[in-house]
C-alpha cells in the first residue's frame, strides 16, 4: 500500500481527519458554507503516494463531477495531473466509499452541460472561471464496474 501524505494546506487536512475520523458523519460540508463536499482520494503522479482531496459534492446521477476550479487561480490543482495520470480513485460521499475511474470532459457539449450542473451546486464556480485564463478542467468519476 502507497504511503499517504497529508496536504499542506492546514484546512484540507483537517477537514479529511475529520470527514475520515468522524465515518463520514462530521466535517461533510464546505468550511462555513453548508454546502456538501466528497473526499477524493488519488494517486500523486509524481510521488505515487495517496492523497486525499476535499471537493464539492457535484452529481450527476452515478457520476461526480469534479472541478479543477481553485478558486479561479492561475494553475491548476495538483489533483488534476494526478488524475491525469493515475484516473482510478476512491470517492467518499459521507458515509459510503466507491471505488471510480475519472476521465477528464474534452467534448464540448458534455463539458457544457457538466459545468451547468456544477454551477448550480456551487455557484462561484462561475465567478472562478473569469478569474482566470485557463480553462477550468472537469473530470466525471464514474463507478468502476
Amino acid at each position: 500500500m502507497a504511503e499517504y501524505i497529508p496536504s499542506p494546506r492546514d484546512w484540507v487536512r483537517e477537514q479529511v481527519e475529520l470527514y475520515e475520523r468522524s465515518g463520514g458523519t462530521e466535517g461533510t460540508t464546505l468550511r462555513d458554507t453548508g454546502l456538501p463536499v466528497i473526499i477524493v482520494t488519488h494517486i500523486g503522479n509524481k510521488t505515487s503516494a495517496v492523497r486525499k482531496t476535499p471537493l464539492m459534492r457535484v452529481k450527476d446521477g452515478a457520476n461526480y463531477v469534479l472541478v479543477g476550479s481553485q478558486g479561479g487561480a492561475p494553475r491548476h490543482p495538483v489533483w488534476v495531473y494526478n488524475l491525469r495520470t493515475n484516473p482510478m480513485v476512491e470517492i467518499r460521499d459521507r458515509t459510503v466509499v466507491y471505488p471510480m475511474q475519472a476521465r477528464e470532459v474534452t467534448d464540448a457539449a458534455e463539458r457544457a452541460r457538466l459545468w451547468k450542473i456544477a454551477v448550480a451546486a456551487y455557484p462561484p464556480y462561475e465567478e472562478y472561471q473569469t478569474r482566470t485564463t485557463r480553462q477550468i478542467p472537469i473530470f466525471v468519476a464514474e463507478p468502476v464496474r
